[in-house]
């Protein structure tokens, strides 16, 4: 029996053994050693920067938005205030079927088909924003539901917000404006001027009035709070708090109860009135007929109540006051009248024939004056009494254009007067070079005489025309006019008050003034075109009426306000101060579509007056035909 002996070399098994051990633990302490240099590196080279992540992944900043300052008119009544609701809120990155959990959430909460279009419009032009809302003010009975429903329904979430409310609604909405929501031009704007920071949270900014305006002022500073959450992103505690800094409240120059006094005495007619302190240009009452509830844009408006404002003949969401411009009529003459004297075209005692039209030299054609027939002698202090056009045609011949641009521009008609809200246009005082630029045509002697009697190419606003009135009631002085009297800080509770500011003084005789102004006196006196405004009242005032017209009437023919139509009827105008000898209060009244200055616009002014300097109530302006023209111009245009 044969055996096999297999002979093992120990030795060379061990060499072998010995160099694999050492290979292997050269790996492993190669291995390991990176591992070191690895966990050096990031725990002790790279500590503060791995510490800072790890302290953002454990703690989120989360923005405090700041209550939105406070609205008051100059007596402290409220004008914009805030109020404290939860509402339903969409995260709609985190709804995979938006239409769907919408339906489903219809169930629990009533949602309208109003708030679901709100929600849409929203949707398009908030792309950015993170939360939207679908449903404000929810009861408890809805808040309870939803919560007991709450896991159903991911990317829903409810939200305590503090809401932006106008108590007075369409009375001031024209003033004080109102706040909707930050959309992507806001954002542009707000990272432009480097404000988007103190934006951080904040969903909503001022858009028209006041609130855009003073957006600086109410909006306040933004704080912020250092929340430490877990894994899941929940939070755990707060551990730090910069309070937000609330927005300073706004003490306007507006008196209520005369806004509310001026809009009844309007009654259902349309138009603007701005009145004004002579002293300091406070704004006293700012109207804009009609209005609209400015709530409705807080929001977001939905598209049934856009329509129904934007697409209204009566031009709701149209500031006349600071927007509309018209031709002024006769209101413009007493600027005329003055030009006349300062520049030494006219005396006092210069007397003239008004056989009831004006015809230029070598010109076949008459411009004729309002009343058939004429006014017989008129004199200047007669001319603004009866409002005669004759006397103001010649007038305008001889001074011509440019004198009356450059001298009746210091009163501010066809300029921006430089009010403290947004959106002002500055309406047209012509001159020559402004024709020839505008439309390369020369200036005729014609285009004079239309101006001269505030018809032609004159446009001005309300806003102008009560500017212009206080310069006269003040003997020339041009104060800012402004809306707001006061800044209230919101931190020291300390006032601040918004000075006047003299913007320039208009140079002219005293004697000249007076004349003109004892002449204006006399208008609402009998004999005058505004004589049944001035009837039995418990002060003296002066005043001028007007009437702007619409449309243009043939050469020969006569205006027939019961044969045309409503809205192309004149507008009534009237510019007035009071008491003539020591003023308080100057206005301009615009009535659109409603006849003459006499018999519309001045018993407006009257009320008006009637509540600011007797404290009585006005009873509303009944809407109808006015009696026949005092001073319409169609015939001669």
């Amino acid at each position: 029996m044969n055996h096999k002996v297999e002979l093992r070399n120990h030795p060379e098994e061990l060499r072998k053994f010995r160099i694999r051990l050492a290979v292997s633990s050269g790996f492993v302490i190669l291995f390991f050693s990176i591992l070191y240099v690895r966990f050096y590196y990031l725990q002790v080279t790279q500590q503060d920067h791995y510490h800072t992540l790890a302290e953002a992944n454990r703690i989120s900043i989360l923005p405090l938005v700041p209550n939105r300052g406070l609205i008051f008119d100059r007596h402290g009544k409220t004008l914009a205030q805030n109020y404290s609701a939860y509402t339903l809120e969409v995260i709609p990155s985190k709804v995979p079927n938006l239409d769907a959990t919408l339906d489903e959430l219809a169930t629990l909460i009533e949602i309208t088909p109003t708030d679901r279009q709100r929600f849409k419009k929203l949707l398009r032009e908030s792309k950015r924003f993170k939360s939207l809302p679908i449903r404000s003010r929810l009861t408890d009975l809805e808040i309870a539901s939803f919560a007991v429903n709450r896991y159903r329904f991911p990317g829903i979430e409810i939200k305590a917000r503090v809401f932006r409310q106008y108590p007075e609604k369409e009375r001031v909405s024209h003033v004080v404006g109102y706040i909707s929501r930050i959309n992507d031009q806001d954002l542009e704007q707000l990272e432009s001027s480097g404000e988007l920071n103190n934006y951080r949270g904040s969903q909503h900014i001022g858009k028209i009035g006041i609130e855009q305006s003073y957006e600086r002022q109410l909006h306040g500073i933004a704080g912020f709070e250092e929340v430490e959450t877990d894994a899941a992103g929940r939070s755990i505690r707060v551990l730090s708090r910069t309070p937000p800094t609330p927005g300073n409240n706004l003490i306007l120059t507006l008196d209520l109860g005369l806004q509310e006094a001026a809009e009844k005495a309007f009654g259902e007619f349309r138009g603007a009135l701005v009145a004004l302190d002579p002293n300091n240009g406070e704004i006293l009452a700012f109207v804009s007929k009609p209005g609209y509830d400015n709530n409705l844009f807080i929001g977001g408006i939905d598209q049934e109540n856009w329509n129904l404002l934007n697409h209204s003949i009566d031009r709701p969401l149209n500031n006349r006051a600071l927007r509309g411009v018209y031709p002024p009529g006769s209101t413009f003459k007493p600027f005329m009248a003055l030009a006349a004297l300062e520049l030494g075209k006219r005396t006092p005692e210069y007397t003239m024939s008004d056989p009831g039209f004006f015809s230029l030299p070598g010109v076949d054609r008459r411009y004729r004056d309002w009343k058939p027939g004429g006014h017989g002698r008129v004199n200047l202090h007669r001319s603004l009494v009866v409002s005669c056009d004759t006397y103001y045609y010649s007038l305008a011949n001889d001074l011509g254009i440019d004198n009356i641009h450059n001298f009746i521009g210091q009163f501010g008609l066809g300029k921006k007067t430089g009010i403290d809200i947004e959106g002002e246009v500055s309406g047209l005082l012509p001159s020559a070079a402004w024709k020839m630029k505008q439309y390369k045509q020369k200036w005729y002697a014609g285009d004079t005489i239309s101006v001269a009697i505030g018809q032609g190419y004159n446009l001005t606003t309300p806003l102008q025309l009560a500017f212009a009135t206080m310069i006269i009631a003040n003997n020339g002085k041009a104060y800012l006019p402004h809306l707001v009297k006061q800044v209230q800080n919101s931190k020291t509770g300390n006032t601040e008050e918004v000075p006047a500011k003299l913007l320039y003084q208009v140079n002219m005789k005293p004697s000249h003034l007076e004349i003109v102004k004892n002449a204006l006196v006399d208008v609402t006196r009998p004999g005058g075109t505004a004589a049944k405004a001035g009837i039995n009242a418990g002060y003296s005032f002066a005043g001028k009426t007007g009437t702007s017209q619409v449309i243009g009437i043939k050469q020969g023919e006569r205006y027939n306000e019961k044969s045309i139509n409503e809205r192309h009827r004149d507008h009534a105008m009237f510019i007035a101060y009071a008491p003539a000898d020591d003023p308080k209060i100057a206005l301009a009244v615009l009535v659109e579509n409603s006849g003459t200055g006499g018999s519309t616009a001045a018993p407006i002014a009257r009320k008006v007056f009637d509540y600011y300097l007797l404290g009585q109530h006005p009873e509303p302006t009944i809407a109808q035909l006015s009696e026949p023209a005092d001073e319409h111009q169609h015939d001669h245009l």
